[in-house]
């Protein structure tokens, strides 16, 4: 705490100054130009390719709207560093709804950071940051374009390579930042090869040297940076859904009591703020953004993923291993995909995706008893719920005494928090969330699909 309020008294203000969209040949390069007075400026850029068609008034003014909120999220990657008092937007028009719709934003999307560095006072929508703009109201805008087709985010991951399986019949483009192995491999796998929109995101790298010296630093909301960039994109390519991959077990905190959740940007909470958003602030008529899995379970959706195993050596989901692109083996996500996995694969399948069985090491115990028991913090990565975690160990349980094998070390001590298994196996067979945004046509390829 000494520190957070330490950095605020000496760079009280940071300043969202402009930003610059530079239309090239091929592309329109984003410049973002951050400031924090008697510290250092910030240039972050994005590159999104050109459209082979070209673009109308109508849509660049939707374009360069959705930019500069792009600079909005954008800003908390930088902002954290110094969680300075005072956010001056000059490169902008904001309303106080609007102000205070960022206000929430920054506050439960950092979560994770207040909790991580021990300033979990400084969460408070009224008090973490006064935001500064010239206030006035405008309009919503309009694009004279017709829309077609679903813009679909690819992580590489699971979850994406589903929503890929089941809207497969349907006009769409995989939506790629910075392609690179597993989102790559799996949206060719999915037979998208010539069918990718991959913008650019560079950061500024002297964040990584403030880091260094120590200045604050965590987890900031990515998700909402993909949120708006994929909006953006979906303006410039004409398509009228963006189609996300977040199930209904992303709306569940990390910290019990709390509602400090890694996941917030991709819970419904978030999905339904943005949806309301640009179409009050930014285009009327634009593109719709929703979650196709919204409605369903992480358990249904393992059990679907359990049967597509041309993605099984290609799919990762490790933040560690990422830029190697590997599953680590050691981290939270790695043992949860490895759990909810072992309980729908065979061996065989199994070893083709994780190479070390990871219910034999003892160094993972804290991560288990994290993903599995009430009373430990769910880990700060995008997981499922315990009761699914639960309900998979149980079957792994039962594979292990029908086989008359040795128990891993993991599980000899496992006492499961589920009551009545057969009772929590047939409501995930049939669960269904009805808080979701699904359309009627995206609702009957989903069901049709998880039968």
């Amino acid at each position: 705490m000494d520190k957070f309020l330490e950095l605020r008294e000496k760079y009280p203000v940071f300043i969202y100054d402009s930003y610059t969209i530079k239309e090239t040949s091929d592309s329109f390069d984003v410049v973002f130009h951050f400031n924090i007075p008697g510290l250092t400026k910030f240039n972050p850029t994005w590159r999104f390719r050109k459209p082979q068609e070209s673009i109308t008034k109508a849509q660049r003014k939707v374009f360069e709207r959705t930019i500069f909120n792009l600079g909005m999220v954008e800003v908390l990657s930088y902002l954290k560093a110094t969680c300075s008092k005072t956010l001056i937007v000059n490169a902008g028009i904001l309303n106080e709804n609007q102000i205070n719709w960022y206000k929430k934003l920054y506050v439960n999307g950092l979560g994770e950071f207040f909790y991580t560095n021990n300033i979990i006072e400084a969460m408070n929508i009224e008090t973490f940051v006064d935001i500064k703009c010239k206030c006035k109201k405008e309009q919503p805008l309009k694009t004279d374009k017709k829309l077609l087709g679903n813009l679909i985010p690819v992580g590489g991951g699971k979850d994406s390579v589903l929503t890929l399986e089941v809207l497969k019949d349907m006009d769409n483009i995989c939506y790629i930042v910075n392609p690179r192995g597993a989102s790559l491999g799996t949206a060719i796998a999915a037979g998208y090869k010539d069918k990718i929109y991959a913008p650019k995101r560079m950061l500024d790298e002297y964040l990584l040297e403030l880091n260094k010296k120590g200045f604050l630093n965590g987890h900031t909301p990515y998700s909402a940076i993909l949120a708006f960039s994929s909006y953006a994109s979906a303006v410039l390519l004409d398509k009228k859904y963006i189609v996300l991959s977040n199930e209904a077990s992303a709306n569940e905190p990390n910290v019990k009591g709390t509602n400090i959740n890694h996941q917030y940007t991709k819970g419904i909470e978030f999905e339904n703020d943005f949806r309301e958003y640009v179409l009050r602030y930014i285009c009327e008529n634009g593109p719709e953004y929703f979650s196709l899995l919204r409605p369903i379970s992480e358990w249904q959706i393992v059990k679907a993923f359990a049967k597509t195993s041309k993605y099984f050596e290609v799919f990762k989901s490790c933040n560690v291993g990422s830029k190697k692109d590997i599953w680590c083996e050691k981290c939270p996500k790695c043992l949860y995909v490895y759990i909810m996995l072992k309980a729908v694969l065979s061996d065989e399948d199994l070893s083709k995706i994780f190479k070390e069985d990871l219910l034999n090491k003892e160094s993972l115990r804290d991560v288990f008893n994290g993903l599995v028991y009430p009373d430990y913090d769910k880990p700060f990565e995008c997981v499922g719920t315990k009761e699914e975690v639960n309900l998979s160990i149980e079957m792994i349980k039962d594979k292990y005494i029908k086989e008359n094998k040795k128990m891993p070390c993991l599980l000899k001590d496992f006492r499961s928090s589920i009551t009545d298994l057969n009772k929590e196996i047939k409501s995930f067979e049939k669960y269904w969330n009805n808080s979701n945004n699904l359309r009627p046509e995206f609702e009957e390829a989903l069901k049709k699909y998880i039968k």
